[in-house]
């Protein structure tokens, strides 16, 4: 059967390692459902090659068939991709992959096509029966010069990491949360978009060639007007070379594609439809962060430029590091909203693209459609491409009920907007559990919820703990592929000292989402309470890719230098975060306890009135230099307080005072304030006391992975 394409003599080959089809015949199932698949998307029949052979081909010392190059001119390749595929040594990788990656690159299409929807493919169309080493993924992609975007058919649950069946025994288990079925039209709608764009490109190259034959028939001039002609076209090209030709040996670098989107502002006469106007700039920041071609800076880092009172663009770019910028702004009045948006070259302050959106909310399909819509000019835009799987993500609605996404919005505005305690973080709560009265199975208010009682939860025999904990796996059941929502269930088994399940929930999330920020700087977090230096320290460096100026992640980092022993670079970073505009004075004064640096906590000027952490650490300097009296001071104003035991212990632990330190450990421990004990192992002030029965019995019992 010939290809729909003059010139070809087949739409799709497949190629594979040989291996991969013996036993369960995974490879020979695959193909029969992709025909399948394609009768059912093409109106025309689809030539597929596919060579069941039951061995590898020949060796790479011996001349390929003819015919083999005959059949590898095809419309679409499919190779797919395993643990041995990789391997330039194999038939299928020389013979068949990078053989087709040099034909189509060199054919009159191109290895890269342009979609009806003006992204960009690739014709070699990937599919992924295993998560590859990274060596063999880098392999993959210096050869088709670009990121390996496969369409997965993997199955992976803790220590499994095989091809996705058919027929799946427990669906259910896969972290992937994918479906065979689904996966098969995936890859028949990806090879109707790339075959759709050769036909339209085909018929503009026989339009082209229609018009050429035109003028063709056209009066052949004699010759010395022509030749006269020549002649004078030749001097024309000759000087334009000469002014041209310089230019273009300049060699052109491509702008990394990083984006900030900037707070929106709220145009809306009623102040409080602010929340309303947040939730758009986040979703749609949520969106350009599920498209991996781009590299966009967290929420948190952008904060510091809310209002219209803002420094100029290429400043702001400067600072966060980015080359484009997104700005908007929208009002809300009814139903009704209004949204304008732009995008921003940071470098040169040029304006790229800017649309404005009026629309009337019926339904969360309205809002989210704007969204995905935004999202998808912008990446056209930056010329960013979107895999079928990352445009499926934008475009789904979180939450069916429009009123229930509404009370969402709401309670995520007072959340970002509170502390540790106060009336914004009731005011949450409040929202949250009315989006959840709204629609209990909207997953995210059920997260939310979860934080917001753990922040309220002073000890983990608290009502707000156990709370924060059923809410935290409710949310899991309704999405369990949320590597946010794990991580929220790791950070509460960590407060109740089950370090196992705490480590075996974060590796969970690394697995499902590795490029999360907030699942990198959590897992930062929890290695640094182990003591595992190298991977916390790892992880925060992993989340500050992206965002080099994230506040929460700066600080993460600290700790992770700071228990690592790193005292310098420790201090080097908390200087880069205070130019940030941050401070975190705990994190500060540790540093110079630990450095002996005791004068400059005594004497330099209290920076926040309401720091109790000063107190404690001014009390530890006083017992450093051996000011007795003035220590205990501290140490009584800090009773006074009623701040945790941990913090008093912490105090004494500079005076060469044990019973202290195990006593007010202990009154710690008995008050389950967990949260602080959790860094027991590790604190530095604590070395030279671990060894003390008491402190040894504490970390016994809190099951400390030793």
């Amino acid at each position: 059967m010939a290809s729909l394409i003059p010139g070809y003599n087949y739409d799709i080959f497949i190629s594979y390692r040989q291996k991969d089809n013996k036993g369960d015949g995974w490879v020979s199932e695959f193909v029969e459902a992709l025909k399948a698949e394609l009768e059912s998307t093409f109106k025309e029949d689809i030539s597929v090659y596919f060579d069941i052979n039951p061995h590898d081909g020949l060796l790479e010392t011996h001349d390929v068939d003819e015919s083999l190059k005959e059949k590898l001119k095809c419309l679409v390749f499919i190779p797919i991709i395993s643990r041995t595929y990789c391997d330039p040594k194999s038939f299928a990788w020389e013979h068949e992959f990078k053989a087709f990656v040099d034909q189509a690159s060199h054919d009159q299409f191109g290895l890269k096509v342009k979609l009806p929807n003006s992204n960009v493919a690739s014709r070699v169309l990937p599919v992924q029966i295993y998560d590859l080493d990274n060596n063999d993924t880098e392999l993959f992609e210096s050869v088709i010069g670009g990121v390996l975007r496969g369409i997965e058919f993997i199955y992976k649950s803790a220590g499994v990491n095989r091809p996705l069946r058919a027929k799946e025994d427990h669906p259910q288990d896969n972290v992937n949360n994918t479906y065979y079925r689904d996966q098969i039209n995936k890859v028949a709608n990806a090879v109707k978009e790339i075959i759709t764009a050769i036909k339209s490109s085909s018929q503009h190259e026989k339009a082209a060639g229609t018009i050429s034959q035109t003028k063709q028939a056209v009066k052949k001039q004699n010759h010395k007007t022509r030749n006269i002609i020549i002649a004078f076209s030749c001097l024309i090209l000759i000087l334009l070379g000469l002014l041209i030709i310089p230019k273009l040996s300049k060699p052109t670098v491509e702008q990394v594609k990083s984006i900030a989107v900037l707070p929106f502002f709220n145009d809306s006469p009623d102040e409080e439809n602010e929340y309303f106007i947040n939730g758009i700039m986040d979703e749609i920041l949520n969106n350009l962060q599920a498209i991996k071609d781009l590299s966009v800076v967290s929420r948190t880092s952008v904060e510091q430029y809310r209002g219209k009172d803002k420094p100029p663009i290429p400043e702001i770019a400067r600072k966060l590091n980015v080359n484009y910028i997104v700005e908007g702004s929208g009002q809300k009045y009814g139903n009704t909203f209004r949204l304008r948006v732009q995008l921003i070259d940071g470098n040169k302050d040029k304006h790229l693209w800017a649309e404005s959106y009026e629309r009337e909310i019926k339904e969360t399909r309205d809002i989210f459609l704007i969204q995905t819509t935004i999202a998808e000019a912008i990446a056209l835009e930056l010329e960013a491409a979107i895999t079928p799987d990352e445009k499926q993500q934008i475009g789904k609605a979180p939450a069916a009920s429009l009123d229930a996404y509404d009370a969402y919005l709401k309670a995520l505005f007072f959340y970002e907007r509170s502390g540790n305690e106060g009336e914004d973080t009731q005011k949450a709560i409040k929202a949250f559990q009315e989006s959840i009265s709204l629609d209990s199975t909207f997953a995210l208010p059920w997260t939310y919820l979860s934080m917001c009682y753990w922040r309220l939860s002073l000890t983990t025999i608290s009502p707000e703990f156990r709370e924060a904990k059923r809410t935290a796996q409710k949310a899991l059941e309704l999405d369990p592929n949320s590597g946010v929502a794990i991580v929220n269930i790791a950070e509460l088994l960590d407060n109740e000292f089950d370090f196992a399940g705490a480590d075996e929930k974060i590796r969970q999330a690394l697995k499902i989402d590795p490029d999360n920020q907030y699942v990198l700087r959590n897992a930062g977090r929890f290695y640094t309470k182990l003591g595992k230096a190298e991977e916390s320290i790892s992880y925060c460096k992993k989340a500050l890719q992206n965002n080099p100026n994230n506040r929460t992640v700066l600080g993460y980092l600290i700790d992770a230098l700071f228990y690592a022993g790193q005292l310098e670079t420790a201090m080097d970073t908390y200087i880069k975060y205070e130019e940030l505009a941050y401070s975190r004075l705990q994190i500060y004064y540790k540093i110079l306890l630990e450095q002996g640096i005791f004068d400059r906590i005594i004497n330099e000027p209290v920076i926040e009135e309401t720091e109790y952490i000063h107190d404690v650490c001014l009390a530890a300097a006083h017992f450093g230099l051996g000011n007795i009296n003035e220590a205990k001071e501290c140490i009584n104003r800090l009773i006074d307080k009623n701040i945790p035991s941990y913090w008093i212990a912490f105090a004494y632990a500079y005076g060469n005072n044990p019973e202290k330190v195990n006593e007010w450990l202990e009154k710690s421990f008995s008050k389950r304030e967990n949260d602080e004990l959790t860094y027991l192992a590790v604190e530095p002030a604590f070395k030279k006391y671990r060894d003390e029965p008491a402190v040894r019995k504490i970390l016994q019992e809190m099951n400390f992975p030793e």
